[in-house]
């Protein structure tokens, strides 16, 4: 990268459409009727994400080695915190782990205290959502509640819905594009990197984040596909397991856009903390719990310090559909 581009700039800043509070109203009524709908069928669960593959618990070490720059809000200070970790599939169903889907490891962090990105008092927890692509699959939230509301109610809606929206020459294009990012290659969740995908603050820059798997984790099982669970739990059932945490920083608006979120930013990661994951049972009578705890609680990005506010369209929308969709499961 030329040495002449900002690695870490200030400079970033956030359009939000008038038409914005509006709009999310209504993705959020649109997922709560999707939510609603799935939960008659598979019993209550959220809109999206809802198979939980399985839940683990551990600490995350923030690194005294982290650059001045980088050193706010959760990262400001060398500190041992304890962590939850959820691991699940991206789909709306309970499809087998061998189908083809988005993978989430979403990460809530205990013992943090300051000023909350949802400007409601004091947060205690910091929470962080990732996913096995880099970047998101859409610039913007409309084009993806199109997509997720097509495809629930079936494959031929979504492919009515695609050339329709797209056209005869676009939607083959764009239903490739989709079909890749689901059928991406995934070893494992104890082996792939995960990414936030879209940005958030990290003190006054803009950071997207993202977790790298030590080699001790070991290397990809053959058929581990077929039990996702089955994989993660032998693992650490026989060792811990570890992942760097890092961040990624806003350059300048033309690299490394804050509203586009389609676009996979090219600046280099910053290592902050790491991930550490102890030796446990996740089937034994407290790994049941610990799994039953996080699938009837919240893990969102907007539960978390001001410092880390979620940045982005995309981010926005999400605070409005991921709070309905709590209050419809009974979790807020």
């Amino acid at each position: 990268m030329p040495s002449s581009v900002p690695l870490a700039s200030t400079g970033w800043e956030e359009k939000v459409g008038e038409d914005e509070p509006g709009r999310f109203a209504t993705y959020a009524k649109t997922f709560a009727e999707i939510q609603a709908r799935k939960s008659q069928r598979w019993g209550a669960g959220r809109a999206l994400h809802r198979k939980q593959v399985t839940a683990a618990q551990g600490t995350l070490e923030v690194l005294d080695s982290v650059p001045v720059f980088a050193r706010h809000g959760l990262f400001a200070l060398p500190h041992d915190y304890e962590v939850s970790v959820r691991l699940s599939n991206g789909g709306m169903d309970r499809a087998p782990d061998r189908a083809p889907d988005i993978r989430g490891f979403a990460l809530r962090v205990f013992g943090v205290l300051g000023a909350s990105a949802l400007g409601t008092g004091v947060a205690k927890t910091q929470d962080f959502t990732l996913i096995n692509q880099e970047a998101f699959a859409f610039p913007g939230s409309a084009e993806f509640v199109e997509v997720v509301v097509a495809a629930s109610r079936g494959q031929g809606a979504l492919l009515r819905h695609m050339f329709k929206r797209y056209g005869v020459l676009g939607a083959p294009v764009r239903i490739g594009r989709l079909l890749k990012a689901a059928s991406r290659p995934f070893s494992g969740f104890a082996t792939e990197p995960l990414f936030s995908a879209v940005p958030m603050a990290n003190g006054p820059y803009a950071v997207r984040v993202r977790l790298v798997p030590s080699e001790t984790n070991g290397k990809p099982v053959r058929g581990a596909r077929n039990d996702w669970a089955a994989d993660f739990s032998a693992r650490l059932k026989n060792q811990p397991l570890h992942w760097d945490l890092q961040l990624q920083y806003f350059a300048n608006e033309a690299l490394t856009p804050i509203e586009d979120a389609s676009v996979n930013w090219p600046t280099p990661y910053t290592t902050v903390a790491r991930l550490m994951l102890p030796r446990q049972d996740t089937e034994s009578a407290e790994g049941r719990a610990l799994a039953a705890k996080l699938e009837s609680g919240v893990i969102d990005p907007w539960q978390g310090l001001a410092e880390h506010r979620p940045l982005g369209e995309v981010q926005r929308a999400r605070k409005v559909v991921y709070f309905e969709s709590q209050k419809g499961r009974g979790a807020a």
